[in-house]
């Protein structure tokens, strides 16, 4: 049995600049399931597609019970020179934990195989934080107090400018997901402005159909990331009370519609604490894995980040998921799908990314804000004007330049793009 003590976050938070009509219904909300919307019925304009996968995850992962795995059961997945589902299983199990060294090796000489010493490097530029879901462990979410501000496309060439001149060469856009602030055409702008800086451009946006996601890579945009945040639709419906997000299975299909879309890669992640973080993983390594095989000639890539204080409340964090936990995933990501890029963010500490980095990582940020037009000031020292809160607190804040010595250091050489267009 496992011995891991299952807590709760405290995720409500009051702001005293909510009128009183917003805070009854922010409480309606959090207090009364009734009032909430189907989270698995599509709104209005929402792409309906074709597809068996969500399925056939939420299924393996509704079964799944770590508790059955043994050690005989880690060895033989170890020792095994595939790693299928049913290992992956194991090692993903609370049995494994005392083989993590063994798992390290083993993840080791797969991404040594496949990726050899390299890591990408890229940074994230958030253009805008306005939202209207309310996601409650969220620093963006639309009843947190914090400051909102959207970028001008003169303010993002300039973020941009900024960022380029430091060296970094593959960038991630990211938005609060509101379509009325941010809407599709300022994000396919703002990527037709990162063409002119950067090789390779990334988005981190709210879902969108199929055709929408053909127009962003037509603008520029190479590949997208979505968190489906957490797998299980019961707790998913406890956390994301309002808003588009609160639809379970369109956010689940988002990368599908991507693919549709044309899009050369797509990212998946759960952030690991929201619910049973060894389902959730299962699930995440699952939903590549399907869409893998039905769409094998697509860039797949994993995050596995976790929970992080937000402005206004530092009581949320990863509980269960300690750092031994979180290499136990990676390293059973990376022998269950050796040929998937994996992404440790800078929401770790310095000393995790490191060595995470030379067993299982192939991508980590660096020059990392998470805030809204504040590059300027955080790379260079000149004070802007009023920039937008940041979205989490990060935990390894190292400049590119930093991050780019401290890997060669260990060992690894960095990569800041290797995509050649014609």
């Amino acid at each position: 049995m496992s011995s891991e003590v299952k807590r709760e976050n405290s995720f409500y938070v009051d702001s005293d600049k909510l009128s009183k009509e917003a805070l009854e219904k922010k409480h309606r909300l959090e207090n009364d399931p009734s009032v909430r919307t189907d989270p698995f019925e599509y709104m209005d304009g929402m792409e309906k597609i074709s597809s068996d996968i969500m399925d056939k995850v939420i299924a393996a992962m509704n079964y799944y019970d770590y508790n059955k795995y043994t050690a005989v059961d880690v060895k033989r997945a170890l020792d095994s020179e595939t790693c299928g589902i049913e290992e992956f299983k194991a090692l993903l199990s609370p049995a494994a934990l005392p083989f993590l060294e063994d798992m390290a090796i083993k993840a080791k000489i797969e991404t040594s195989k496949h990726f050899g010493n390299t890591v990408y490097i890229f940074t994230p530029l958030y253009i805008a934080n306005y939202c209207e879901n309310y996601c409650v462990y969220c620093g963006f979410n639309c009843y947190n107090d914090i400051k909102r501000k959207k970028l001008s496309y003169d303010e993002i060439e300039h973020e941009m400018k900024i960022i380029a001149d430091s060296g970094i060469e593959e960038i991630l856009m990211l938005t609060g997901e509101s379509r009325v602030a941010s809407d599709v055409k300022y994000i396919g702008e703002a990527c037709k402005l990162a063409k002119k800086y950067f090789r390779n451009i990334g988005l981190e946006i709210y879902p969108v159909n199929s055709d929408e996601y053909r127009y962003l890579h037509q603008c520029g945009a190479d590949y997208i990331t979505v968190f489906q945040e957490t797998y299980n639709a019961k707790k998913y419906e406890t956390l994301h009370l309002m808003g588009h997000k609160r639809v379970f299975p369109y956010r689940f299909e988002a990368q599908e519609r991507a693919i549709i879309g044309g899009m050369r890669g797509v990212g998946f992640s759960a952030l690991l604490g929201l619910s049973d973080f060894r389902k959730d993983a299962l699930a995440t390594a699952l939903h590549v894995y399907y869409l893998q095989r039905k769409y094998p000639y697509v860039e797949y890539s994993l995050s596995c980040p976790r929970l992080r204080p937000i402005i206004n409340n530092d009581k949320i964090n990863p509980l269960e998921v300690g750092e031994k936990q979180l290499c136990q995933v990676l390293c059973a990501y990376r022998i269950f799908l050796p040929y998937v890029g994996i992404t440790v963010s800078s929401r770790e500490n310095k000393s995790f990314r490191d060595g995470i980095a030379k067993i299982a990582a192939t991508k980590v940020s660096a020059g990392v804000s998470t805030g809204i037009g504040d590059h300027e000031s955080k790379y260079t020292g000149k004070q802007e004007e009023e920039a937008g809160d940041e979205q989490f607190e990060i935990s390894d804040a190292r400049s590119f330049d930093q991050m780019y010595s401290d890997m060669e250091q260990e060992g690894l050489q960095p990569v800041l793009n290797d995509y050649v267009y014609v």
